[in-house]
């Protein structure tokens, strides 16, 4: 459920017509709804309800400041991955304790910043990084309390991409060699062992692989109890997918409800780290048509959007459907959709059946919320887009069109090429 809607023929977000968003911005933006955001969170951490839990929301999905508010007035923590998703979340107002930090490439300066805000933890992925966040902590006179990932070498079925839960993908610690691990975690003097951590991938549209995962984990919290370490976070990550063509992804309510079946008497807090659930389709890609043009082979829609923009289709072959802003009886044309990036791949739609549009018309990507703007690029030294949260009747401006000065931030031509 999301709530981009036609209102007598015109594409509306909640109650804000697209078209008069894009006279008072200009395009490409994207175009987040505050409604959506919040009723897919409530889902989400609802279905949880019944237990102690927290949820994160996965900051690389879609890291806007305004995004990220609206979600720590929701109750929400976040899974971050860097130092600068740090910055974001305290920025938005994200208290510390909600805040996990992941990611298998934490540098020393990330670790200690992290450590001087309080977060609620690290989850560690190889025995060198355990290492360094010992030392960390040491230096800083602290305990970091850790949860090391573990790769259960599981299959989620999905983008071979976006899976990192097989022993191929670089994320983890192989789930035998991880007691180990554990164990010389427990003796290290400056960390605190509080949980246990897993990710097997994104965008899964069914549960087996969840539950798969779940009871490699219970399985390996009994071992490790029985070395007389005590876990009091099951961190379970996030992966569960939405729709963008004809996926059917189970809801909230049924992934919770087969999760916390395995659950149950375990004794730990759960936390979970949704993005794309709670995002993708919150967000959509709204781009004017520059040209038609009708190809011996192929019919091409050429918009002022490209793979800069959003570059989904190109990195993983993904599907967005793709609509006029305005309806109306059209023709059917087939086609592709391709912005003005000088790569064949600059594509958002091919051999696609589309209404035949016209030059200065305005499409919307939809499902873009998820990894859209956040994955991003200044590519053919193009102004990333500018982001749009509307709520209700209103909509603001939450990141501003990049200008061609702001393209230049940052660099200089040095004095011994005058």
């Amino acid at each position: 459920m999301h709530h981009f809607l036609y209102r007598d023929g015109r594409l509306c977000c909640e109650d804000v017509p697209i078209e008069a968003i894009a006279r008072e911005v200009g395009t490409p933006f994207y175009c987040y709804s505050h409604a959506t955001l919040t009723r897919h969170f409530q889902a989400f951490d609802s279905a949880f309800s019944s237990v102690d839990h927290v949820t994160c929301f996965s900051v690389k999905s879609c890291s806007n400041v305004a995004v990220l508010r609206v979600l720590a007035n929701l109750g929400a923590g976040v899974d971050i991955v860097s130092g600068g998703e740090l910055y974001r979340a305290l920025k938005a107002g994200v208290p510390p304790k909600r805040i996990v930090f992941s990611g298998v490439g934490k540098t020393a300066e990330e670790i200690a910043y992290a450590l001087e805000t309080g977060i609620l933890m690290f989850n560690l992925e190889s025995a060198q990084e355990l290492l360094a966040v010992n030392e960390g902590a040491g230096r800083l006179g602290r305990r970091a309390p850790v949860a090391i990932r573990v790769n259960p070498d599981v299959d989620a079925r999905t983008h071979p991409y976006i899976s990192t839960g097989l022993k191929q993908n670089k994320f983890g610690i192989d789930v035998e060699a991880a007691v180990a691990e554990y164990i010389r975690a427990r003796d290290l003097p400056h960390l605190e062992v509080v949980g246990v951590d897993c990710h097997i991938g994104s965008q899964l549209t069914e549960v087996a692989p969840f539950v798969d995962a779940l009871r490699r984990l219970k399985l390996l919290i009994e071992r490790l109890r029985g070395e007389g370490i005590e876990i009091r976070y099951l961190d379970l990550g996030g992966g569960l997918g939405i729709t963008y063509r004809d996926e059917e992804p189970p809801p909230p309510q049924e992934y919770a409800q087969v999760l916390m079946a395995d659950t149950d008497r375990l004794d730990c807090r759960l936390i979970f780290e949704p993005g794309r659930v709670i995002v993708g389709n919150a967000g959509i890609l709204v781009t004017r048509v520059l040209y038609l043009k009708e190809g011996p082979a192929k019919n091409f829609i050429i918009v002022d959007a490209g793979m800069n923009d959003l570059i989904r289709p190109s990195l993983y072959g993904s599907y967005h459907q793709i609509q006029p802003v305005a309806e109306r009886e059209r023709p059917q044309i087939r086609a592709d959709v391709v912005g003005p990036i000088c790569e064949t791949g600059d594509f958002f739609a091919r051999d696609r059946n589309l209404p035949q549009m016209e030059q200065g018309e305005l499409l919307a990507v939809m499902s873009a919320g998820a990894y859209g703007f956040s994955m991003s690029s200044n590519y053919n030294t193009r102004p990333r887009a500018a982001e749009v949260l509307v709520r209700g009747d209103r909509f603001q401006v939450i990141r501003s069109r990049e200008t061609y000065e702001d393209l230049l931030r940052g660099e200089q031509i040095p004095s011994f090429l005058d």
